[in-house]
């Protein structure tokens, strides 16, 4: 047996030398057991503040009705967590938080979308005047 001995005696689990189980009520659907040769772990799930207890395995010997304790237990203290519940105006913080980072995203976007960028990354060019100095334009100057 698993026994729940302080505070609300009650039975938790039972496991037969022939393998036979019962899970009591108050833990059915939240006790999981896997028993290897004489070690049985004992798992419990969605844990409640009234599970706080010391918990105890005990064994009834063949032909008896008495049962025979094998340790101190484990003593399980379970509280309760504080859940901070977001409220209404938080959300509305961060949604408008939201709403104008995307705002300014679209402004940003749009504004670099209205500029020329080509300008400002194009190399410039030098001004510069270029003249022709070839033999057949002085000739012809030079005859007249």
């Amino acid at each position: 047996f698993l026994l729940k001995t302080h505070m609300q005696p009650e039975r938790v689990l039972y496991v037969s030398s022939q393998n036979a189980s019962t899970i009591f009520p108050a833990f059915a659907n939240r006790l999981e057991y896997s028993k290897q040769e004489k070690k049985i772990v004992v798992t419990l799930h969605n844990l409640q503040k009234n599970d706080s207890d010391i918990y105890v395995c005990a064994g009834v010997l063949k032909n008896s009705s008495f049962l025979s304790v094998n340790s101190s237990g484990t003593m399980m203290l379970i509280r309760e967590l504080e859940q901070t519940a977001c409220s209404k105006s938080s959300w509305g913080i961060y949604g408008l938080t939201v709403v104008a980072a995307l705002l300014f995203s679209v402004l940003v976007c749009c504004a670099l979308y209205h500029i020329d960028m080509k300008k400002y990354f194009q190399k410039r060019k030098l001004n510069a005047v270029y003249e022709d100095m070839s033999y057949s334009s002085r000739h012809n100057t030079l005859i007249r």
